[in-house]
């Protein structure tokens, strides 16, 4: 198992409001989390940094190597409830922090099994063999209209309200998130990434540098460097995983 992560403000704003974690929590389990915080520019980082922080301490005090698909489920939402009830509670207490959120999107890597969890539009993709699927699926309008069939996913692309995001840690008292199990066979690749890649770049065109590239070691730059050159209008994160 390899792991290479980057995250850059992109080419419009000056501060970056992701953040991403990796731990490992044994020599053949790795957790990854990554962020895409909101609420402006004294909040947003805030926002992300502190669910990356208490989600993955969470899975750490509470992770055991036996754990069967129903524990881990319960584990992982009881994490996510647990950095949505501090960031929400730190939102009320302080005024400068006020409507602050935060996507969410982890993977919990084990030898071949993988679980991930989501809350918003970061979103986490699978490439194999069999080329690339979104894994996720994005709390998103855009997401919701294209699922009630009032938008295609090309038209969706170019929706002015393709950033508003239905679900967020810490906007709400209480939060839902979805969380899937994969199997993953040996040179499958595992990428997790905020809106800010994805916006910019298909599926295809994903698969090309991740399966198709150089070397993995650098294909979180290539990435990033592709959003660059079409304008990178927020903030880019992506972490990669080869099993």
């Amino acid at each position: 198992m390899q792991y290479w992560t980057l995250t850059d403000p992109g080419v419009a704003r000056s501060q970056n409001q992701d953040t991403y974690q990796v731990l490992q929590l044994d020599k053949n389990t790795v957790l990854c989390v990554v962020c895409d915080g909101m609420g402006g520019a004294k909040s947003g980082n805030v926002a992300s940094t502190l669910a990356a922080d208490v989600f993955t301490q969470e899975v750490k005090r509470s992770w055991k190597p036996d754990m069967d698909p129903e524990w881990l489920n319960q584990m992982l939402e009881g994490a996510v409830k647990l950095a949505n009830f501090t960031v929400f509670d730190q939102a009320k207490q302080f005024e400068d922090f006020n409507g602050m959120g935060t996507t969410l999107v982890a993977l919990l890597l084990q030898g071949k099994k993988a679980t991930i969890v989501n809350v918003g539009d970061s979103r986490a993709y699978m490439i194999d063999k069999d080329g690339i699927k979104q894994v996720t699926t994005d709390h998103s309008l855009v997401q919701m209209m294209i699922s009630r069939g009032e938008l295609t996913p090309e038209e969706a692309k170019h929706y002015p309200g393709k950033n508003l995001i239905t679900r967020a840690i810490g906007t709400e008292p209480q939060v839902m998130c979805d969380i899937f199990h994969r199997r993953v066979e040996k040179g499958s690749s595992i990428l997790l990434c905020t809106d800010g890649l994805s916006n910019l770049m298909d599926d295809q065109e994903i698969l090309f540098e991740v399966a198709h590239g150089q070397d993995k070691e650098h294909c979180c730059e290539r990435l990033l460097e592709i959003a660059k050159k079409r304008g990178a209008p927020d903030n880019v994160t992506s972490v990669l995983v080869v099993v």
